[in-house]
């Protein structure tokens, strides 16, 4: 029932734009921005469900892995950051590899299961590596299980989330399973720079009188990673949140400050080094192996964001082809971070099939956060 309820809610959520046939998810066929065709109606925003608070740092379990020095480095630097208490904080031998097998990855479970109580309600991974389990991500295995059939057909439908556009600020209160955000950064220094922007987003955005934030949506040429372009938002001024959204295209903006949000879809990033992202910011960009932290599959990855100076980010880690429910719907994850849920929230609200999606960054970054 969970199942088929969050399939429902995906569905719900692009109703607005199914109805006026820019939702139209023919893969392939979305070469340019909703408005380029003649025929094709204006883009329009959809309604999302109603946030009931967010998260904060006493939701939150540590993990940190004691065979991997940078996981130790870092994960003690976000117990300091974040003023965890000892009692979340849990220090776990695990190998550091790209992926682990079933057995390896049941005792790291075990060993949440065994620590955590059940005021956690969500997870912070200090660790870029193991990024998988066989197929599925880390952070999809830790909250759905593992899916060891979908790795005989990776291209088909996934399960489903319980927390798509869900509007519950207690997962595991609520679902039953803690939504996970690896704290990956391309070495410790950039891990710390990621984190200090988390701490430093929050409650910084949507003040009265402050200059807006922007949210670029790109659209490009490569028909079979632009698929999200028919879900993008209209651009323009948001009513009410001091957000100045853009639909760009055919590359990511140039020359460019105060970045909130940038979601784009293909296999290799251009240089981002003339976009400034605002502390808390989100971004990724839609294609098969965005989530391969360690490169592998010769495509950019979620670190590059990071690197960047984006907060949080997501990628898939093994081919998902490109079902828009793989990826995160660009409206329903902008419009759960204007109402001031964390970085982990609204990425994890926004895709509706995560199995095989790794989620990257400063869990608990709330810019909109009152």
């Amino acid at each position: 029932m969970a199942k088929n309820r969050s399939v429902y809610r995906y569905w719900r959520a692009c109703l607005a734009l199914l109805l006026a046939g820019a939702a139209a998810l023919a893969f392939g066929q979305a070469n340019g921005p909703a408005s380029a065709s003649a025929s094709a109606p204006a883009p329009r925003w959809i309604d999302v469900a109603r946030d009931a608070g967010h998260l904060t740092a006493a939701d939150i379990g540590l993990v940190i892995n004691t065979a991997d020095p940078y996981s130790e480095e870092v994960g003690r630097y976000y117990e300091t950051q974040r003023h965890l208490r000892p009692s979340q904080v849990l220090r776990v031998e695990i190998p550091v590899k790209g992926r682990l097998d079933l057995e390896e990855f049941a005792r790291l479970q075990n060993a949440i299961g065994d620590h955590f109580g059940p005021h956690v309600q969500a997870l912070a991974l200090a660790w870029r590596q193991p990024y998988a389990v066989l197929c599925n991500s880390i952070t999809g295995a830790i909250a759905l299980g593992v899916d060891s059939e979908l790795c005989k057909h990776t291209c088909e439908r996934s399960r489903a989330s319980a927390y798509f556009n869900n509007p519950t600020a207690r997962p595991f209160t609520d679902l039953g399973f803690r939504p996970a955000m690896l704290l990956a950064a391309p070495d410790e220094a950039a891990a710390r720079a990621m984190i200090d922007r988390g701490v430093a987003s929050d409650h910084t955005l949507g003040l009265r009188g402050s200059p807006p934030a922007e949210a670029h949506f790109a659209w490009t040429p490569d028909a079979a990673r632009n698929v999200r372009a028919r879900l993008y938002p209209p651009s323009g001024r948001l009513a009410g949140k001091n957000v100045m959204v853009f639909v760009d295209g055919p590359e990511p903006p140039h020359d460019r400050s105060r970045v909130l949000l940038l979601q784009t879809g293909v296999a290799r990033l251009p240089p981002l080094d003339t976009i400034q992202f605002v502390p808390g910011a989100l971004a990724d960009h839609l294609t098969s192996f965005g989530g391969q932290l360690d490169q592998r599959g010769g495509q950019s990855t979620a670190l590059d964001w990071i690197a960047a100076g984006a907060t949080a980010s997501y990628g898939t880690v093994t081919e998902p082809c490109n079902h828009p429910q793989k990826f995160p719907h660009p409206q329903v994850l902008l419009l759960h971070f204007l109402q001031g849920v964390t970085a982990l929230e609204a990425y994890w609200k926004s895709v509706g099939w995560p199995q095989q999606g790794v989620f990257v960054g400063e869990p608990l970054a709330a810019p909109f956060a009152r």
